[in-house]
Formats: structure tokens, sequence, C-alpha cells
């Protein structure tokens, strides 16, 4: 199953619209979505501070700031497709 990361932290307001993004596009596309908290791992904190939100899909880079629902299932079937 494919997982999605999503880096953020509370009270991040583009962390909360690309989870909703991500929420979203989860009703009809099966993934993990695994939230990180970076303010909880110093490691995370040190990489990502004014990077977030980031978005991972299978370990590999995706997106950071801000993503489309578009954009998201356009990688998804791509994704599929490749596995295929």
């Amino acid at each position: 199953m494919t997982t999605i990361n999503l880096y953020g932290k509370p009270g991040c307001h583009l962390c909360d619209d690309v989870r909703h993004v991500l929420e979203s596009v989860q009703t009809s596309y099966q993934f993990e979505l695994c939230e990180l908290n970076i303010m909880e791992d110093e490691a995370l904190f040190d990489k990502y501070c004014a990077e977030i939100p980031v978005v991972t899909i299978d370990g590999e880079y995706f997106c950071q700031y801000s993503i489309t629902e578009n954009e998201l299932v356009a990688k998804l079937d791509s994704l599929i497709k490749g596995r295929n």
C-alpha cells in the first residue's frame, strides 16, 4: 500500500490545507496517511522547519507548501499504472 507522509506542525494553516486535500483524495484512493509533527523530532525540525508542509509518497519527495487534488490524483494514478 502507498504511504503518504505529511510533515508539518500544529497551528500551521498550510499544513491544514494540504491535510484537507489528502483526506479528500483518500476517499477515492487507498493510501496510508502518516502525519509527522516536526516539533516532536529534532532531526525533522532541523530538516523541515522553514519548509512545511512537505509531502512524501513512499519515501520520495512529492511537494511542499501546497497541493491540489488534481496533482495528487495524477501522481497516484501514475503510481498505480507503474505497478501494473
